[in-house]
């Protein structure tokens, strides 16, 4: 399944793998686009006999297209239904693309944020080969819940849990009861180091309690390689590292970029994006001084530090 690209040889978005799709239970796939890094974000297709629901879609059109073509050779229907995990663009910039006729599901919250925040993200990467995504008004949810809903796909169900605030205030999780299959956002991003400048640290440690009591026996989180229940220790341990780290650099002085600079990052050197360390250590910081959860964090200071981080060089959106 390839995609076209416009990016020349040497850039990293010309390194990118293909997108893959992995049969994770019966007639349940992850569509995986590696290596997970930023806007590259996982997919999901529940492909019942007669009906199709997407979990997310993708952010340019040629990845939503590629989502499309890879719903329809699996379930051999249009996707009538599209679960929206979060309101972040990598997630539903593609939601009238990869199924034009679908309905939209997402929490209440899900729909503000993509109302206010609209185009945002192509801001951020002008330079993405987006596509042509439509008006973007086409892909705001067109139910909402905020707690939980069941939604079914044929005769699955399909189970829908409201539990930020914890990668954003708007996060959704969607749990397959009857194969323990857990499509978890971007509470869980196995492999990648998590992003939680616009979340809580407090609030995903909570998430993560009420995941684990699901039991589940795969994880497809938002971004990188399809899991076990191992990802959920996996992400709890790094958020208690990220605790200490801040309280340690409070207690110094440091500001979070001084920290964040300073601190080796031992077994987590080899997650992917290592930078947004510095802003997860802004909330962190937050959190520590006692500021309530919800407290906004300006985006654009902490992604220059970021890139700051990274040797100087601009993080780059790889879709």
């Amino acid at each position: 399944m390839s995609l076209p690209s416009t990016a020349s040889s040497d850039s990293p978005v010309s390194q990118v793998p293909p997108p893959r799709v992995e049969e994770v239970a019966d007639r349940i796939f992850a569509y995986v686009q590696p290596d997970g890094g930023w806007c590259l974000n996982n997919a999901g297709i529940l492909a019942g006999p007669h009906s199709v629901a997407l979990v997310d879609t993708a952010a340019t059109e040629a990845r939503a297209r590629a989502l499309r073509a890879a719903a329809l050779e699996r379930g051999g229907a249009e996707p009538r239904t599209v679960l929206n995990t979060h309101h972040h663009g990598d997630h539903t910039f593609g939601n009238a693309v990869a199924a034009p006729h679908a309905i939209v599901i997402a929490h209440t919250h899900t729909r503000a944020e993509m109302a206010e925040k609209g185009e945002g993200l192509k801001h951020v990467w002008p330079d993405t080969p987006w596509g042509d995504l439509g008006d973007l008004g086409r892909s705001l949810p067109m139910v909402t819940f905020e707690n939980r809903l069941t939604v079914y796909v044929d005769e699955l169900a399909v189970e829908l849990m409201y539990v930020g605030p914890a990668h954003s205030n708007n996060d959704v999780v969607v749990w397959v009861p009857e194969h323990r299959v857990l499509f978890a956002g971007d509470v869980l991003m196995p492999g990648c180091t998590p992003f939680l400048l616009a979340g809580s640290i407090v609030g995903s440690l909570e998430a993560i309690a009420r995941l684990r009591a699901l039991g589940p026996r795969t994880v497809v989180g938002g971004h990188g390689p399809v899991a076990g229940p191992e990802a959920l220790d996996e992400a709890e341990a790094y958020l208690r590292w990220l605790q200490k780290v801040a309280t340690e650099g409070i207690d110094a002085g440091l500001t979070p970029f001084e920290a964040a600079r300073d601190t080796p990052l031992g077994a987590y050197a080899e997650l992917r994006d290592p930078e947004r360390l510095v802003a997860n250590l802004h909330r962190a910081y937050s959190e520590a001084l006692g500021n309530p959860l919800d407290t906004q964090i300006r985006s654009a200071p902490v992604m220059g530090e970021m890139a700051r981080l990274n040797g100087g060089q601009a993080l780059a959106c790889l879709a």
